[in-house]
């Protein structure tokens, strides 16, 4: 029973069955109950089978252990489902509907009436930029109903008959303070937040506030970080889904470095004889000053000195820390554009992720002086130092190398950290490695 009991808790966490839909039913999830059931008593059956080879369960004994244990997770569940959907009713739970116009009037409407979803809307969330203001360039849904949109922080939406009078949130500062005064505990979202940089910060900060997170809208409703319910899941007829807002934790960290360590120390070794060769022709073709160090910012901010091979030597400190290096630079030696269009000028950073400053496989490295330009500019940008900083990663991997645009660069990083996996990190190597034989650096 031990493997059953484990191996049945296993693959329901995975499917996600202990995270269950805002109304779900037993017999919705009856068939994944079933499925892991079976695969958890095969399971037990070949242990048994390996170890004890004279008890071996018939096909009878495991089709009924299969059908009894469905039949009791099943009953189980309908259970704990039924006390949930009783507490739901009396006691619903704050909710704030991200969106505007009639679909958000409507789903409102459908929360407030129909308690059994267990949410209690308190108010809307409409934020379009950073300040509260809109931009007029682009049509927004169903407004002919308000006085203006730049003047106050807090409207009052027009009460409809699809949905209820509820105040509306402008301001991303207003929206904490919401959630801390109602106690939110759920947000609605009706349609992806990571479509709109303005959404998906709202996203992240309810994620870190512990807020859960839902995707309802018409049709399909399967968001870019988000997870399926067993079943039918809808509201009211409204595709729902749960969504992911929480970024990843502080606990990949090590499997990161793990495998980092696991890579690099025999790259060093098997790529020693191509770093002295590297080194000689530097040396024979631009002087003394083999190897560049600068400063550049990594994880959490902090400062770490830099390697890499010298392509060209900079008029000074203030031209090294505070301007591009351009790929036709007349300065550049044929060494040194050959080192720069492989990406053999970066092997001496092998070390610097030995050392622990880098990671094989991260953001891009980036100087201070723009790193405080990039952050002032570019929302979002400082997110990227969640992560180690890297060798590769995966805007370089689809060509934003060099003079390319640092927003999608960032958009780029800051994706690869919220969906991190060390398969990723593999896939990603693996496209440098071919980028390399395709000679398809700066």
């Amino acid at each position: 029973l031990g493997p059953v009991v484990g191996a049945t808790l296993a693959l329901n966490a995975q499917a996600g069955l202990y995270r269950p839909g805002l109304l779900t039913y037993a017999l919705d999830e009856l068939p994944a109950l079933a499925a892991r059931a079976a695969v958890a008593w095969c399971l037990a059956a070949a242990l048994l089978a390996a170890f004890h080879r004279s008890t071996v369960l018939n096909w009878g004994v495991l089709l009924t252990a299969v059908a009894a244990h469905s039949a009791a997770a099943g009953i189980a569940r309908a259970l704990v489902h039924g006390f949930r959907h009783m507490r739901a009713r009396r006691r619903p739970r704050p909710a704030l509907i991200v969106g505007s116009g009639r679909l958000a009037r409507t789903v409102a409407g459908v929360f407030a009436e129909h308690s059994a979803y267990g949410l209690r809307p308190v108010g809307y969330v409409d934020l379009v930029d950073g300040t509260g203001g809109r931009d007029r360039s682009v049509p927004h849904e169903d407004h002919e109903g308000h006085e203006g949109h730049e003047g106050r922080e807090d409207r009052e939406n027009r009460e409809d008959e699809s949905g209820p009078l509820l105040p509306v949130v402008v301001v991303l500062e207003d929206v904490t303070r919401a959630v801390i005064q109602n106690t939110v505990r759920d947000v609605v979202f009706l349609r992806s937040p990571w479509e709109e940089p303005e959404n998906a910060l709202l996203a992240r900060a309810l994620g870190e506030r512990g807020v859960a997170g839902w995707l309802v809208r018409p049709g399909c409703a399967v968001g870019v970080h988000g997870s399926h319910e067993t079943g039918p899941a809808h509201v009211w007829g409204f595709s729902c889904r749960r969504l992911s807002l929480e970024c990843p934790g502080t606990g990949w960290s090590w499997r990161k470095r793990m495998l980092d360590l696991a890579l690099v120390a025999p790259a060093l070794v098997l790529a020693a004889p191509l770093l002295a060769l590297c080194a000689l022709a530097v040396r024979i073709s631009d002087g003394k000053g083999v190897v560049f160090r600068q400063e550049r910012v990594g994880l959490g901010g902090g400062p770490f000195t830099l390697l890499k091979f010298r392509t060209l030597r900079p008029a000074d400190e203030t031209e090294s820390a505070t301007l591009w290096s351009v790929a036709g630079d007349d300065r550049m030696s044929t060494v040194g554009r050959f080192l720069r269009r492989t990406s053999l000028d970066e092997l001496p950073q092998l070390w610097n992720v030995l050392r622990g400053d880098m990671s094989l496989v991260g953001p891009r490295p980036e100087r201070p002086y723009f790193v405080q330009q990039f952050s002032q500019e570019l929302p979002g940008y400082s997110e990227r130092h969640r992560s180690p900083v890297g060798i590769t990663g995966l805007a370089q991997v689809h060509g934003l190398r060099g003079n390319t645009s640092i927003e999608d660069r960032a958009r780029f990083d800051n994706h690869y950290i919220e969906t991190w996996s060390l398969w990723q990190d593999v896939r990603i190597m693996v496209r440098t490695v071919i980028s390399f034989f395709r000679l398809e650096g700066r």
